[in-house]
């Protein structure tokens, strides 16, 4: 792949990044993307077989694979440390895509098992990605960060509370820290999609359901590329878009939401009841792996 000089107009060409979550999904798409841009990609991931599997897409000039698991602030210290090594300089872009969803319940019926592990992956480990490395990026002036968010950030679907709430912490992490790092060269982006093309709900663990052919029919039919969704990220990010919701959907709950917060709750509460006789079994559970920490899945 031809390498492309950076400059201050396009920082994710040419750049030395690290991926979270990039063993599949959108994490793949994005390590991807960046090394056809000309950059050095390390691919991490809690599946070193598919960490290895990614950077071998890149190429040996492009891509150095890190077994991870985002919920250990001692790993992301570690991988902070393998890629200073193991990069040709500095790294100038973190892509904190990591991340595990559990939806099907209601607030009270969820275990604290499952609370306290999408909190661990979801949120914590980017906090520990923006801990280690924004200092790093700072110092340097330039680069930036990249966290992956979701719709469910701003959206609050319900039966989706624990990662809803991941998300928005994500979502208000992010927007925090482009105030705080203003000025400083370091930009940062934090990714809000909606549906995105992957094996999500037929890789879910758990009980076989309606639910997963709902949620399965409804990202190949709204659903948009991993490839789609990286490019358009980096572009975005190119352009020092802070919120970037590259799904049409997406910015209506957005606008709407922000617009009409009575009537958009009211709406979600309406949707709520309908699924529920729609669809029988709703309320079992389902564990889905988008990029997290026990798959690194996106």
């Amino acid at each position: 792949m031809p390498a492309t000089a950076p400059d201050r107009h396009t920082p994710s060409y040419g750049s030395r990044a690290v991926v979270t979550g990039a063993g599949s999904g959108i994490g793949r798409a994005v390590a991807l993307q960046l090394a056809a841009r000309g950059g050095q990609v390390v691919c991490a991931d809690i599946d070193l077989d598919r960490a290895e599997a990614t950077a071998g897409l890149l190429g040996r000039d492009h891509g150095i694979a890190v077994q991870c698991d985002v919920a250990s602030h001692a790993q992301v210290t570690a991988l902070a440390a393998a890629a200073e090594q193991r990069l040709d300089g500095p790294v100038d872009l973190v892509v904190n895509n990591a991340g595990i969803g559990v939806g099907g319940l209601p607030v009270g019926d969820n275990s604290m098992d499952d609370w306290e592990r999408l909190l661990a992956v979801n949120l914590w480990g980017v906090v520990y990605g923006c801990d280690v490395f924004v200092p790093k990026l700072r110092r340097i002036g330039r680069g930036g960060i990249i966290n992956v968010s979701s719709g469910a950030g701003f959206a609050a679907i319900p039966r989706m509370s624990g990662y809803n709430v991941t998300k928005a912490g994500v979502l208000a992490l992010s927007e925090t820290l482009a105030a705080e790092l203003a000025g400083s060269g370091v930009r940062v982006s934090v990714l809000c999609p909606a549906f995105v093309r992957t094996n999500i709900a037929r890789d879910a663990k758990g009980i076989e359901g309606p639910l997963v052919e709902f949620a399965d029919t409804a990202m190949r039919w709204a659903g948009r590329s991993p490839e789609w969704i990286a490019r358009a990220t980096l572009d975005a990010y190119d352009k020092g878009t802070l919120h970037v919701l590259p799904h049409f959907e997406a910015r209506v709950l957005w606008r709407f939401k922000r617009l009409l917060p009575g009537p958009y709750t009211a709406l979600m509460g309406a949707l709520s009841q309908l699924t529920s006789r729609l669809i029988p079994d709703l309320g079992q559970t389902r564990e889905l792996t988008v990029g997290g920490s026990d798959a690194d899945r996106h």
